[in-house]
């Protein structure tokens, strides 16, 4: 049974098009000079922009099975060293990680009309990292973080409140530790893609990929 053909937004007609190409300012090229200065450029951009989550990325992982998992998390730090989240490590994607250290991450800039896709190796952050992140989250972010057995199985609702309930008593109006089995990763990436739509989807590819030293690019055709 196909899907309604309603849900489904028709393609850009010619009329769309020439329009776009009317109403648009070709930007310059993307520079190949830094990568990460030019995701810092987008992601603040993005900042001003997006309605929400600016810093939201998809991360793709595999199982045991080789079955690909693709979640949302929230970006949380970068630098030349990579991109970084932070996750109970016990969790689907922990467990996978911990199994298979290499993931890919698409951040999707709807109103900008960009993505950046990125793949590389994981590894977990420092402690002293992961310590400094937790101990800037909301106390009830914390609380949460020790009453949820995240991916496992959820009895009902009032299993989980009750579990909030409890780690709430239990630290009472004292600091909140980090949990043991909650932490962060960090991906290196390997290769980094930009993307930016063009009318006539003759969208805009420019690929870094790390080499002994820096990163080489190329273009790519859409």
């Amino acid at each position: 049974m196909s899907a309604d053909p309603t849900l489904i937004p028709a393609s850009p007609s010619e009329d769309d098009y020439v329009r776009q190409v009317r109403e648009a300012t070709p930007p310059p090229l993307l520079s190949e000079e830094d990568p990460f200065a030019l995701f810092a450029e987008w992601l603040e951009e993005a900042g001003k922009k997006e309605p929400n989550d600016p810093n939201a990325m998809t991360v793709s992982t595999v199982d045991a099975d080789g079955m690909p998992d693709s979640r949302m998390v929230l970006l949380k730090d970068f630098d030349a060293r990579g991109f970084v989240f932070y996750t109970n490590t016990q969790s689907a994607k922990g467990q996978e990680l911990n199994a298979h250290p290499k993931a890919a991450l698409l951040f999707h800039w709807k109103s900008l009309r960009r993505q950046v896709r990125i793949r590389g190796t994981v590894e977990p952050v420092t402690e002293a990292e992961a310590d400094a992140y937790f101990a800037s989250r909301a106390r009830h972010s914390q609380i949460g973080a020790w009453a949820s057995d995240q991916s496992r199985p959820l009895p009902d609702r009032h299993a989980l409140e009750k579990r909030v309930a409890e780690m709430g008593l239990k630290f009472g109006l004292g600091k909140v530790p980090r949990p043991p089995h909650w932490s962060g990763y960090r991906i290196t990436p390997v290769t980094i893609e930009f993307w930016r739509d063009r009318p006539f989807r003759l969208h805009e590819r420019l690929v870094f990929d790390r080499a002994e030293g820096g990163w080489t690019t190329k273009r790519l055709f859409p």
